[in-house]
């Protein structure tokens, strides 16, 4: 049945955020997304496109920064949910943790009261497993939402910005948030079909094996595909079992990224020639590391089990991931259809 109450995103340039409007506006929902220039509204309706719908008049667009407070109570108002998942990632841009933690905090906090102010009745907050799993000893069974990242950890700046941050949307809402329902949801890698150019960080793996290296290093994860991400987050968004609760977002047991390789070198034959086929070891990656900050990214992660159960999402909220392997392949055909690989 349709539905035309209006749904703001976070961040309507982000993979994430495109393919839950995609999500919201199949579902007869009208959209108001941000961007923090409206340069980019083109580029999201193409990508929207795309996917498949033409938003037309039921997607709107408001200018809002997570670092200011000009635009948050615009594009808050006269909404019925927030989807929120506009964060730093790894661009390459941050010099500092600082420019990691404080943009992420600071921004939930803003995008938690312009919902609180307007009359939201709930915020979904896209947070990741790095709020989850990052820092602990090794564990003989899968994380789960009652897991925190120990920051007492060797964590890595991204990890350490989704778990303050979340943590922080968690004391708003019981502090301050006066009535205004909080949600989280903490995904994978997400993979899935790319729209155009700009895309995951997660993705960006699938890219780098395509186009070829010379290994994968023994780092482990767990994948979701971005539509079946954008589903859980509708259902998170209405669901009466989802208020005040956290949800991983995986699908299936985690892979090592060789096991990855060997999948695509499976599934896409001639196109994935220049996938690696050995695993390097840690000691080599930790070598390299020292002058190589993309290595040195990596060595918090060497030989860490991330392996989660969404148990939760799937029991209370009927939710029904595709398998693993549907979102790296789609992912990976997606790009080769774009073009987005290197000659």
């Amino acid at each position: 049945m349709a539905n035309d109450r209006m749904v703001l995103v976070t961040g309507g340039t982000g993979f994430i955020a495109q393919h839950c409007i995609l999500a919201l506006l199949n579902a007869g929902y009208r959209v108001r997304t941000t961007v923090r220039t409206l340069a980019r509204e083109g580029e999201v309706r193409g990508n929207l496109r795309t996917g498949g719908v033409e938003a037309g008049e039921r997607l709107s667009f408001v200018t809002a920064d997570l670092g200011a407070d000009a635009g948050w109570p615009e594009a808050a108002a006269g909404c019925a949910y927030v989807l929120h998942g506009a964060s730093p990632t790894p661009s390459g841009d941050q010099v500092r943790e600082e420019d990691w933690v404080r943009p992420a905090v600071d921004g939930n906090l803003r995008v938690l009261r312009a919902a609180r102010d307007a009359g939201v009745g709930r915020v979904v907050l896209t947070s990741a497993i790095g709020a989850v799993a990052m820092g602990h000893k090794p564990m003989t069974r899968p994380f789960n939402e009652e897991d925190w990242t120990n920051l007492e950890g060797d964590v890595a700046p991204y990890q350490k910005s989704k778990t303050l941050s979340e943590k922080a949307a968690w004391a708003f809402a019981a502090a301050e948030g006066r009535g205004l329902e909080l949600t989280a949801i903490n995904p994978a890698a997400v993979l899935g079909p790319v729209l155009g150019p700009d895309y995951s960080h997660s993705i960006r793996m699938i890219k780098t094996m395509l186009d070829g290296m010379p290994g994968c290093p023994k780092v482990n994860s767990g994948y979701v595909d971005v539509r079946d991400l954008a589903d859980l987050h509708l259902r998170a968004m209405t669901d009466p079992a989802a208020r005040g609760e956290r949800f991983i977002a995986t699908a299936g047991d985690s892979l090592w990224m060789i096991e990855v390789a060997r999948l695509l070198r499976q599934r896409l034959g001639a196109a994935a020639r220049k996938v690696p086929t050995r695993e390097i070891p840690n000691t080599v990656v930790r070598l390299g590391a020292a002058a190589n900050p993309a290595l040195k990214a990596l060595v918090p992660f060497l030989g860490l089990n991330l392996n989660a159960t969404s148990e939760k999402a799937v029991r209370r909220l009927g939710w029904s991931p595709r398998p693993r392997e549907e979102a790296i392949v789609a992912a990976a055909e997606s790009l080769i259809r774009h073009g987005l690989l290197a000659d």
